[in-house]
């Protein structure tokens, strides 16, 4: 047994922990939980707890059900919201195949493959997500409108305002986890919040945003409201993003800095953000894996809905934050299209993916956008290269059926179910009859 295992054991027994969560992700990053009695944790460790795999979305089929969760010392963490006294504590796991091999079907081993790539050619990958979602009155009935807790707006003090507490709540349970919060305000939207989370490494950032949205949904349970990570779910508002900034480090150097260069970017940064902006199409339907999805990325409001890179340019996919000098390891870029629903372990997998080919193939970066480019005209954005992102979640699909990066990436198993079950997503949507329809053809046909 291990320190960290001893760690993880001895505490439990300190602070007299009752249950002991294991969390695991479905294929769409939709957290799983088990709960065990402190007497299992070291067969946990040792054997890991078994499960039906057929009855998790993506995990694997019926004539293979059998799966095993094997708890990751690493991730311990009491939680804060089930008490002092005979507590409850968490941790994240890795699926495993009855073999003791890793399951081709945990979004968390797919990040982990993409991270050893990475580290196989001397880099490691660091993100900082920038998460947007809305604070709701609890809805009785999903059929009428959704009132927001407020009509505030981007960085308004609300005096009194639920958004206030809320922020403080929440980021005071993320803190006592030992996840670092970095900032947080009101957001354009009414009732819409960011919190942003401290940089680390790309696997604790993912569990971290899993972590983040149970506890924003905890704290919104406790103080009778509702929270949503919806991609858009207020027609005339802002949808909510998961602007994630992004860097490449080699050792303790952040291999973005490039001392002297335009914008202080390195070659290695150069064609990494080449390798985004080329791939950014067809991982589309990972990094915005709902059809209201598409409803945020091109509603305006600074989504962004063309491929493009720019420099302090809010209306492109990719930006490239004001460098401040003598900060050369702050060196990054701004991946502005994911949004606060994606599968964090996916999504991350396939930007690493696509920034790494650009640098593998030495892709060459374009000319920056330095316009708005929604005000541009389609000629206009066709005479400067800009293309499109996928207008819809049908398009997406399309498109990241046809890519080898993403099939590599994911692994047959996860690229195969994501198509089905986005197929069948489209399918469903597609035969809805909506409001829209009704109140706009109803009366005159």
């Amino acid at each position: 047994m291990d320190r960290q295992q001893e760690f993880v054991l001895r505490t439990v027994e300190e602070r007299d922990i009752r249950f002991i969560r294991l969390w695991f992700t479905d294929v769409l990053g939709i957290l799983k939980s088990v709960a065990i009695a402190p007497a299992e944790l070291e067969s946990a460790f040792s054997e890991g707890i078994g499960f039906d795999g057929s009855s998790i979305e993506g995990l694997t089929r019926v004539y293979e059900a059998d799966m095993i969760a094997r708890p990751d010392p690493t991730t311990f963490q009491i939680l804060p919201w089930r008490g002092e006294r005979q507590g409850t504590a968490r941790m994240f796991c890795d699926i495993l195949t009855p073999d003791n091999e890793p399951s081709l079907a945990d979004s968390r081993n797919v990040l982990k493959r993409a991270l050893a790539k990475a580290s196989d050619q001397g880099f490691t990958f660091y993100t900082h997500p920038e998460v947007e979602f809305y604070l709701f009155e609890s809805p009785t009935d999903l059929t009428q409108p959704l009132v927001p807790v407020d009509q505030g707006g981007y960085f308004d003090h609300v005096p009194r305002g639920t958004t206030h507490d809320f922020r403080r709540s929440a980021i005071g349970m993320l803190e006592s986890m030992g996840i670092s919060v970095e900032f947080s305000h009101h957001e354009a939207g009414p009732g819409q919040n960011e919190i942003d989370l401290r940089y680390a490494d790309a696997l604790t950032t993912a569990d971290n945003i899993m972590t983040f949205r149970t506890v924003v949904k905890e704290v919104a349970l406790e103080q009778g409201v509702f929270a949503s990570f919806m991609p858009k779910p207020l027609v005339d508002q802002p949808g909510s993003g998961m602007h994630t900034h992004l860097s490449l480090f080699e050792g303790d150097r952040n291999a973005f800095h490039g001392a002297g260069n335009e914008y202080e970017l390195s070659k290695v940064a150069r064609s990494f953000i080449a390798g985004l902006l080329k791939h950014a199409p067809e991982i589309t339907a990972v990094t915005n894996q709902y059809v209201n999805s598409y409803k945020r990325l091109w509603g305006g409001a600074e989504a962004p809905s063309y491929v493009c890179w720019g420099h302090n340019n809010r209306s492109a996919l990719v930006r490239v934050p004001m460098y401040k000098p003598g900060k050369g390891q702050s060196s990054r870029v701004e991946y502005r299209a994911l949004d606060s629903a994606a599968n964090p372990y996916l999504a991350f997998a396939v930007l690493l993916a696509a920034g790494l080919k650009g640098i593998e193939e030495g892709y060459e970066l374009p000319e920056g956008a330095e316009d708005d480019v929604w005000e541009l005209t389609d000629s206009e954005r066709r005479a400067l290269g800009i293309e499109p992102l996928p207008q819809s979640l049908d398009q997406a699909i399309s498109i990241m059926e046809r890519s080898e990066l993403v099939a590599e990436t994911l692994g047959e198993h996860v690229f195969d179910f994501v198509l089905r079950n986005k197929r069948r997503e489209w399918d469903e949507y597609r035969g809805q009859v909506t409001q829209f329809e009704l109140q706009k053809f109803l009366p005159i046909l």
